[in-house]
């Protein structure tokens, strides 16, 4: 069986839906500890306005902190020039970009046009590079927009090809808002890998209706081989109010372990580190492995 890469996205994408602040040496406690599990990829935070997101005001802090484990990336989103020189001022050599699958997501989401968000990104995936930066980009809405409903899947492929020519080494196809099912991730995937190699893309699927699973086993027929998840299933999904949001890591690599697939990555360090951090949120995580091995789940 191939490697599979996950892309740890628990302690951004996760932790700026939550609703309870966490603090500064939780997060690099948090972070340290999925670098310990033997995690590849870890997202650690955002360098957005503090005004828009809260829950990534400390970014420089965390990105100073935390303990760099050898053989772990440390990736951040920037959303803009600005965000880019505060992730270089921290030390982080691994940024992303977010652009939208559909017009209306993106102008809700970041306030621009998705063709004026491409020409921004155009600039700062451009600067990154010189800086000797890899960036990655996610394109979110490609499942299905909250706001127009079905997206067009020439509308999916087009982008994803503008991503890559901009500079990305890997655009992260996104379920945002957790609506895809198999067979839709099959065509959607059937099409892109004929104009997209399956080595510059991932996979980044919401478990809002519970298929974020079944979705990435259909992927892995097309030869995927990277998919975004979160420790613990952090982070609700901000359209289904209740909903659980991200693809939960011990989920994720639970099935892959048992399918075969090398990760390089401990389950029980990654559930670990999510129980070490579920008292700070006041609510209990989603993560059906995490759900499972705990001692106060319930018996029939």
């Amino acid at each position: 069986m191939p490697s599979i890469t996950i892309y740890e996205v628990g302690p951004r994408d996760g932790l700026q839906n939550e609703a309870a602040l966490i603090s500064t040496a939780d997060k690099v406690a948090f972070i340290d500890a999925l670098s310990d599990a033997g995690l590849p990829v870890v997202e650690v935070s955002a360098f957005v306005s503090p005004a828009w997101v809260p829950q990534m005001a400390d970014a420089e802090e965390v990105c100073r902190a935390i303990a760099r484990r050898p053989g772990t990336r440390y990736s951040a989103l920037v959303p803009n020039q600005k965000g880019l020189d505060r992730a270089l001022s921290a030390g982080i050599t691994d940024v992303a970009v977010f652009a939208a699958a559909s017009e209306t997501f993106s102008r809700r989401n970041i306030n621009q046009s998705v063709a004026d968000s491409l020409a921004n990104y155009e600039r700062v995936a451009r600067q990154a590079l010189d800086a000797g930066c890899r960036v990655r980009a996610y394109l979110s809405t490609a499942f299905g927009c909250p706001f127009e409903g079905d997206v067009a899947l020439a509308t999916v492929i087009d982008l994803t090809k503008a991503l890559r020519n901009l500079g990305a080494y890997q655009v992260a196809v996104s379920d945002t808002i957790g609506v895809a099912r198999p067979g839709q991730v099959r065509r959607v995937l059937e099409a892109l890998t004929r104009e997209v190699p399956a080595t510059e893309l991932a996979l980044h699927f919401h478990d809002t209706r519970g298929m974020a699973l079944v979705n990435v086993r259909a992927s892995l027929d097309f030869g995927v081989a990277t998919f975004d998840s979160s420790a613990g299933g952090l982070g609700g999904c901000p359209y289904a109010p209740g909903a659980s949001g991200n693809l939960a890591t011990e989920d994720l690599l639970y099935m892959l372990n048992g399918l075969g697939y090398e990760t390089g990555v401990s389950i029980d360090a990654v559930a670990a580190a999510s129980s070490a951090l579920e008292p700070r949120l006041g609510h209990a995580l989603s993560s059906h492995y995490l759900r499972a091995r705990s001692p106060r789940a319930g018996h029939d």
